[in-house]
């Protein structure tokens, strides 16, 4: 296998992701595809960023696409319903492809099939920019409360590990930081995670219970705040 690591103890410190991708991709003038785009809050970001973008944005749960195609205005965006399985696109059609926290989400049994179409739908040499979260830190002792994401994660990980080992891509880079994690209030957690379209939770009185006491035990003047370890994979196409 590839010599990745799945997590750290050297992290270059607490950033905005958007300094991270600004840095290391060649976004002005590309075509872009961000895959599980969710509220499309990078999609917009990297958009705004300059005219000459072109991005597509998919997005598989359906409540949170239809939210996309109301609110969200911006003619060098093209949102779509699809997985990562099976990209409505054309060969070779993107610069770029980019996943924030969403390569996890993909169902166990189609990870391999979604590297296999993010190849397929990439141009010659084209990057890959996978941003997942690392199982640690007191936000992810929350979550597994009653959403355990350590097996997805690593079986996220060790997918993209054998699309390199069998010659799809080649690692140019891993970049390990923190980035904040805020909320205002227990209220917002709840409508933005446990109440989440994209997933069914339904959380006994008892965890609940739980899951508020802890949060609200992080809370301050200024809201909820976590300092959240993250990992960036950057792939190129081989």
């Amino acid at each position: 296998m590839t010599d990745m690591n799945i997590s750290t103890d050297a992290f270059v410190g607490e950033l905005d992701e958007a300094a991270i991708y600004k840095d290391r991709l060649p976004l002005i003038g590309s075509s872009i595809l961000d895959l599980g785009c969710g509220s499309g809050q990078h999609s917009v970001a990297i958009a705004g960023l300059d005219s000459t973008i072109r991005l597509t944005a998919l997005e598989v749960d359906k409540v949170q696409h239809a939210k996309n195609l109301r609110h969200i205005k911006n003619p060098n965006i093209i949102f779509k319903l699809a997985g990562a399985e099976k990209i409505p696109e054309p060969d070779a059609s993107f610069d770029i492809v980019m996943l924030f926290k969403s390569l996890h989400h993909v169902p166990l049994d189609l990870l391999g099939q979604a590297l296999t179409e993010i190849h397929r739908v990439l141009k010659p040499n084209g990057l890959v920019y996978i941003s997942e979260p690392i199982f640690a830190c007191a936000f992810n002792e929350i979550l597994r409360l009653f959403h355990d994401e350590k097996e997805v994660r690593r079986a996220a990980f060790e997918a993209v590990r054998e699309a390199i080992a069998d010659g799809y891509f080649a690692l140019v880079e891993q970049i390990f930081f923190h980035a904040a994690t805020h909320f205002t209030d227990f209220a917002e957690f709840e409508s933005k995670i446990i109440e989440a379209t994209h997933s069914e939770r339904c959380l006994s009185p008892a965890v609940l219970t739980e899951v508020k006491a802890r949060m609200e035990s992080h809370q301050t003047a200024s809201g909820i705040r976590f300092s959240s370890p993250m990992r960036v994979d950057l792939l190129r196409k081989v």
